[in-house]
């Protein structure tokens, strides 16, 4: 239609055109020199004017006919045109689908979105690392495992695995039998965890998780001249004057404790070895252990605690780590032998059965008392101080000033020093250290001395005691910072005993 307009108006200029030129050519005739004027035109010459005039508005009325009359119809509206996706076919019954458009590749070792690999084809008790995380064993696995199943049965298990058994525990504390295997053939611990929940069915395993690793949380720096300065911020003096910690059990999980130090004599009631290697005492689980019971050239928070010192951590260079094994090894054995408070200075990610076991030991009346990590503000929430049965202690200067290094977040309860904090290291000697790792050891010697002088005290009222007599250290909107701020040891011991007996009372009732 376009084409057919533009002709039209085409014929219409043409025959404009040829008019005007035919009466051209009679008024520009050619002649030699000037020509003459031209004679008055005959009455036919007005006539042909006005033909012309109408070839001109024929060409405007065409023009207008063009534009209009030709003019094509809008198209109604419609939605753009939907390219249509591929076709798919469905495979016979009892086939799997090929991999295509809207599929991913089927993999155990990847292990995410995967209806038949993911998170949600496993059972309760399967648990894969968080994605990302690589804070564990890259050639073990934890398996839930009851005591009564044959060895003949774990080994043939093992053996379809690839796999070598390496230790076995049974935790009182959770009822559990915790069973440490080798990965041998290079497999990844994601892809292991699927394949045997997925191939052992039905199987005498109850759950299957990583050996997650967790590193102590403290920075060592070389001696300086400082005063013992923790002391005085903590208000230990008047404390006590009322507690120190008398006959408390502390279990302190760390690495190996210098129990021929000086300031340690008399201080350690009994040691455990949840690690089975054969190595030295380490300067981190000394200091913290001098942190809470020094009492001869320095002063701990409680100086007359007993210690059940755990060696749960390596103290071989680069791998100052702990595994989920030890750690549970650990708490399983200091409850048994009636600690009263745990101290952990150490941090790591998530952990299923750790948490598990952290409930547990709560629910035994157990103080657990944790360093926040040293990762920085930006960190994730570290383990275990981020669990909700723990008291998650962070770290102030001498101008009670939040230590930089520090991890923030809504689960931190308290702050306490630890930066340039003097404490005992190995071979009779001292340190200078700094981290949440030495704050988090001074908090639990306060907690000895509020069981001291309240005994019935639960782990509910001295959370509420340590945060309800803290020093404020910042404006509303810090609590992220400093928790509820600096720990007053001698505020919380004088509180102890009337706010035991408010505690006392519920418990009382809730058993008739």
């Amino acid at each position: 239609m376009g084409r057919g307009k533009a002709i039209f108006i085409r014929l219409l200029l043409a025959a404009v055109l040829a008019a005007g030129v035919s009466d051209g050519a009679l008024a520009q005739t050619n002649c030699d020199g000037p020509c003459p004027l031209p004679p008055s035109p005959p009455a036919h010459h007005s006539n042909k004017a006005l033909w012309i005039a109408g070839g001109v508005a024929a060409a405007v009325v065409g023009w207008v006919i063009g534009t209009q009359v030709f003019k094509p119809d809008p198209p109604p509206f419609s939605l753009p045109p939907v390219t249509p996706p591929d076709p798919i076919s469905l495979p016979p019954p009892g086939q799997n689908p090929p991999p295509g458009r809207g599929q991913g590749k089927q993999s155990n070792q990847g292990n995410q979105g995967n209806q038949a690999n993911g998170p949600a084809a496993l059972r309760n008790g399967f648990n894969l690392p968080p994605l990302g995380e690589t804070r564990f064993l890259q050639d073990e696995v934890l398996l839930d495992i009851p005591s009564s199943i044959p060895a003949a049965t774990l080994d043939a298990i093992a053996a379809r695995h690839n796999m070598t058994r390496l230790e076995t525990q049974t935790i009182r504390l959770t009822g559990r039998t915790l069973h440490r295997w080798r990965i041998d053939d290079g497999t990844p611990v994601r892809a292991m965890i699927v394949t045997v929940c997925n191939n052992e069915r039905p199987a005498p395993i109850a759950g299957l998780q990583p050996n997650f690793l967790f590193e102590l949380v403290q920075e060592q720096s070389q001696p300086v001249n400082a005063d013992q300065y923790a002391p005085q911020k903590l208000n230990l003096a008047a404390a006590h004057r009322l507690a120190t910690g008398n006959r408390v059990l502390i279990a302190v999980i760390d690495s190996a404790v210098d129990a021929s130090h000086p300031d340690l004599a008399g201080a350690i009631a009994k040691q455990f070895e949840a690690s089975a290697d054969d190595e030295k005492p380490h300067s981190h689980g000394t200091g913290m252990a001098g942190a809470i019971a020094a009492h001869r050239s320095m002063l701990g928070t409680a100086p007359r605690v007993g210690l059940l010192t755990v060696r749960a951590f390596s103290a071989r260079p680069n791998n100052a780590d702990g595994t989920t094994f030890n750690i549970i090894k650990g708490l399983d054995w200091a409850v048994e032998r009636g600690a009263r408070v745990i101290n952990m200075s150490f941090a790591g990610p998530p952990d299923p059965r750790l948490r598990d076991a952290l409930a547990r030991t709560a629910r035994r009346g157990v103080v657990l008392v944790a360093a926040a990590g040293n990762a920085g503000p930006q960190s994730a929430p570290l383990f275990p101080a981020a669990d909700p049965n723990v008291i998650a202690v962070t770290a102030t200067d001498m101008d009670d000033k939040l230590f930089s290094g520090s991890n923030r977040g809504n689960y931190i309860a308290v702050a306490a020093p630890g930066v340039d904090i003097l404490a005992p290291s190995t071979g009779g000697t001292y340190q200078f250290t700094t981290g949440t790792s030495v704050a988090s050891a001074e908090v639990s010697g306060v907690v000895a001395m509020l069981i001291e002088r309240n005994p019935s005290l639960t782990p509910a009222d001295v959370r509420r005691i340590l945060t309800r007599t803290a020093k404020s250290l910042g404006p509303r909107g810090t609590e992220r910072d400093f928790g509820s701020g600096l720990v007053d040891a001698y505020q919380a011991v004088a509180a102890a005993r009337s706010s035991g007996a408010t505690a006392a009372a519920p418990a009382k009732s809730k058993t008739k």
